[in-house]
């Protein structure tokens, strides 16, 4: 939440100055933020621990790996996001500028739409605190299937009112997803374990970012920019529902919320630690 409500305000902020200024003063602004919070890092004391070191990183790597590959629902889940970041991260932060550019009339306009965004975050995150859902996995589908929207309404070149309001369910349905999906990680897989399965969960979304960064300048300049979105939009929804075609992923609950479909602990990796 806290870092939800300081989004709110910047994008809308950056908006007004790259129109009053222009970009070259918005991004020296930028960098001077950057080199602020470096110096507030610097400030925090972290006692080093001990690391304990069983056979070695090579060793270790391919423990994680072995650990990771093992939990379906957890490399099924992973694959989602390495198809749904990258087409998120072009359609909105690539090519949502330049749809601003074109078809709202300025940044100005396009920073009230990323503040609907940010502030979706913000009512996703306060959801979150108050609301246990019992079906995680079919939450996270939804939450993930919500950033179609925005995608889909630019497409449709909806009213500004529309795609903010669009952007702002998106933000709603993903600060859901990863709050809750988060709890289910930390429940599931052994502290001890926990870090290396992150790790390959962050690379797995993560390598395929710049494929579609390189693909996404092509691919518009030949069909055009309302098309590349209305694509994305597309692959968004086949990749938040064809998980749920997976019985694991359809049951996966915190724990003390029950499924309707149990699933046999040692098939869906579930510590034999009580959860904390």
């Amino acid at each position: 939440i806290a870092q939800n409500l300081v989004k709110v305000g910047g994008p809308a902020i950056g908006g007004v100055l790259v129109a009053a200024v222009g970009s070259a003063w918005a991004i020296g602004w930028d960098a001077l933020t950057f080199a602020t919070s470096a110096l507030l890092f610097a400030r925090i004391d972290l006692k080093p621990g001990a690391v304990k070191v069983r056979a070695g990183f090579l060793a270790d790597l391919w423990d994680g790996w072995s650990d990771f590959r093992s939990r379906r629902w957890l490399w099924v889940m992973v694959v989602q996001g390495a198809l749904v970041v990258p087409v998120w991260l072009v359609g909105y932060q690539l090519l949502g500028p330049v749809y601003g550019e074109r078809f709202l009339g300025g940044a100005g306009l396009w920073g009230l739409v990323v503040s609907g965004f940010t502030a979706g975050l913000v009512a996703g995150a306060a959801v979150a605190l108050m609301w246990r859902p019992r079906l995680v996995g079919r939450v996270v589908c939804a939450g993930t299937g919500s950033l179609a929207l925005p995608l889909a309404a630019m497409a449709a070149a909806v009213p500004l009112p529309v795609l903010v309001a669009a952007t702002a369910v998106a933000g709603t349905g993903l600060a859901v997803s990863m709050t809750v999906w988060s709890g289910l990680v930390q429940e599931r897989i052994p502290a001890d374990r926990l870090s290396r399965a992150l790790s390959y969960s962050t690379l797995g979304q993560l390598v395929p970012v710049p494929v579609g960064y390189l693909l996404a300048g092509p691919l518009s300049r030949a069909v055009g920019v309302r098309a590349t979105l209305a694509g994305g939009a597309l692959v968004i929804v086949l990749a938040a529902v064809v998980p749920l075609l997976i019985r694991q992923v359809r049951a996966l609950a915190l724990a003390g919320q029950p499924a309707h479909e149990p699933v046999p602990a040692e098939k869906a990796g579930v510590s034999a630690r009580a959860p904390r």
